[in-house]
């Protein structure tokens, strides 16, 4: 077991919860990471494989994530050991145990994130009343179902595209996981005239120089299949979309896709990284290396907390929208004018601008 205080600093971690229920089957953790700008904001995590190291890292990230974006929250997380794909009726049940578990963690706030959705925080809410990401019926923004983390991703990509001399019309995208972010990341691009190349989920990858029919893949996704049902292009294994040629790299999958096994394999211009935690920070300095410019995590996909925030404030969907477009454009360029002016990488830069905040 790694114990997450072994990477504690100044910043964190506050404290972490473990929890058991044996008779809901029910195992999970919590760790809330710092808390000096308000009650941690984070999402709850579901997957047979999480761990404690990963629940800590992705917390910290979201400490990162909430300075960076000015937001009167901290950074927390939480993972469930569990198959998000159980029947739904054991999914509620085992939620909602969940919810009951840390209603005593007053200070930690929970959103949807892998293996969770608007319907989960439903139940969360109705359990010990602090949620976001609720359906619009309970007052929410679903910023899942909405794509706040894909919008706010295109607006980084687009203010970062000048550094290299990029334009979206016409740019060559593939996206690693073709899922909530990933589809709705693809979908705005290609509103801006971006080409859709490569996309991939946890069967398979399709690849179409040519351009994939970024809606009708969305559908297919909607209807419960995956990218390989998808009708032309070739079809290969998941991992072959890191060895697409394209202008836009795109992880929008698990922590760590990326690292000095793979690295050297990426063909692309620029990385958005719209997964917490997707690239090893030795691959990061690799890719600097290599004159590809990677968008940090942090910086990049903060438009779901950003909205979630929005949300817990009484924000409606439209300045939700508004606010991710304006403080990731303006996060987006401080950090590349703080790395150029420093001679450093764009994480070093965003990392010295949220513990600044």
């Amino acid at each position: 077991m790694v114990d997450p205080f072994s990477l504690a600093d100044a910043m964190g971690p506050a404290h972490v919860t473990h929890i058991h229920v044996p008779s809901a089957g029910l195992k999970a953790i919590v760790v809330v990471d710092n808390v000096a700008r308000g009650p941690a904001i984070g999402g709850a995590r579901m997957a047979p494989d999480v761990s404690l190291q990963e629940c800590a890292r992705l917390a910290r990230a979201m400490t990162l994530k909430n300075a960076a974006a000015g937001l009167p929250h901290g950074g927390g997380k939480s993972v469930i050991f569990a198959d998000p794909r159980m029947p739904p009726a054991e999914k509620e049940q085992l939620v909602r145990c969940f919810a009951d578990a840390i209603a005593h963690i007053t200070d930690y706030i929970v959103g949807p994130d892998m293996g969770t959705d608007e319907t989960c925080m439903a139940w969360i809410q109705d359990e010990i009343g602090r949620s976001v990401g609720l359906p619009p019926a309970l007052g929410g923004i679903p910023l899942d179902e909405i794509g706040a983390t894909g919008f706010g991703l295109v607006a980084c990509i687009d203010v970062a595209r000048e550094a290299c001399g990029l334009q979206l019309q016409g740019a060559t995208v593939a996206v690693q996981g073709f899922g909530a972010v990933g589809k709705h990341a693809a979908r705005f691009l290609a509103e801006r005239g971006a080409r859709l190349v490569a996309a991939s989920d946890s069967k398979g990858t399709i690849i179409d120089t040519g351009g994939l029919d970024v809606q009708r893949l969305i559908a297919l996704k909607g209807r419960g299949g995956g990218v390989l049902d998808y009708d032309g292009g070739s079809k290969a294994g998941p991992e072959a979309v890191i060895d697409v040629a394209c202008d836009i790299w795109i992880p929008a999958a698990r922590p760590d896709v990326i690292d000095e096994r793979n690295v050297d394999r990426l063909k692309a211009r620029l990385v958005a990284q719209g997964a917490n935690i997707p690239i090893t920070h030795a691959a990061e300095r690799r890719l600097a290396d290599r004159g590809i410019l990677s968008l940090p995590d942090f910086i990049a996909n903060a438009g779901g907390v950003i909205c979630a925030a929005a949300e817990y404030h009484g924000a409606t969907q439209t300045q939700a929208f508004a606010m991710i477009d304006e403080r990731i454009r303006a996060n987006t360029r401080a950090m590349l004018d703080r790395a150029t002016a420093g001679g450093i990488t764009p994480r070093a830069a965003a990392v010295e601008l949220a513990q600044a905040r």
